[in-house]
């Protein structure tokens, strides 16, 4: 399903192609502030920090199908094949929904004070603490963690997988990167379409980023 799609980012030949800040389409999301964003092979998934809401948008459009409640902000999602992942700074916690729903399965301790920002590599969630300004790779999905390493910059705000790479954006510095692996190394980067990047995801193809400004930008490849 989504892991086959993902895994498969490689390009012709099994060359790595790099996101790019080239843009192949933007829309508005359903209210400024979109502050998360995952894709689940079909869906994109949007989560707002103010208005407590997760949105599930029909395909990657404007369009929403769905809506539900949190109980309080939501910092950061990511879809782990089955399950929509959500972290939040109100609480300081990670929460697994059951599939793309507002039933909780289990909860756990984010590891930094503030988290902000969620990927799935196919094995292990990956989270980025806005305070700390720290990556932190679980150990599968759970609270214990299996390393860490500095963000590139001092306020990282989005994270996702692109099936080679770990993507990272952040807020203070208006810069998309791309790590080497799952790693502290940078291979390039890339200034965000507006100011205030605040979630990254990615489709299968491509990138795609939101703003604070209330944008969702689909990138092109380079």
């Amino acid at each position: 399903m989504l892991w086959s799609k993902v895994l498969g980012a490689g390009g012709a030949g099994g060359a790595y192609v790099f996101p790019s800040a080239t843009i192949l389409s933007s829309f508005a999301s359903a209210s400024v502030d979109p502050s998360g964003l995952a894709f689940d092979g079909t869906n994109l998934i949007v989560g707002n920090r103010f208005a407590n809401t997760v949105y599930v948008h029909d395909g990657v459009s404007s369009s929403i199908l769905t809506s539900f409640g949190t109980n309080s902000e939501v910092s950061g999602l990511t879809f782990d094949g089955t399950n929509l992942i959500r972290c939040d700074y109100g609480t300081d916690l990670i929460y697994v929904h059951d599939g793309v729903s507002s039933s909780i399965l289990t909860s756990f301790a984010a590891p930094g004070t503030l988290p902000f920002g969620l990927a799935f590599d196919g094995t292990n969630l990956i989270s980025c603490d806005l305070v700390d300004a720290t990556v932190y790779v679980h150990d599968g999905v759970s609270s214990s963690t299996l390393t860490s390493f500095g963000s590139p910059s001092t306020s990282p705000t989005g994270l996702t997988f692109d099936g080679t790479n770990l993507i990272s954006c952040d807020n203070a510095a208006d810069l998309i990167y791309v790590h080497d692996g799952v790693s502290s190394s940078i291979l390039t980067s890339f200034f965000s379409p507006s100011t205030s990047p605040l979630g990254l995801t990615f489709n299968g193809t491509n990138l795609i980023s939101c703003d604070q400004n209330g944008n969702i930008y689909v990138h092109d490849t380079a």
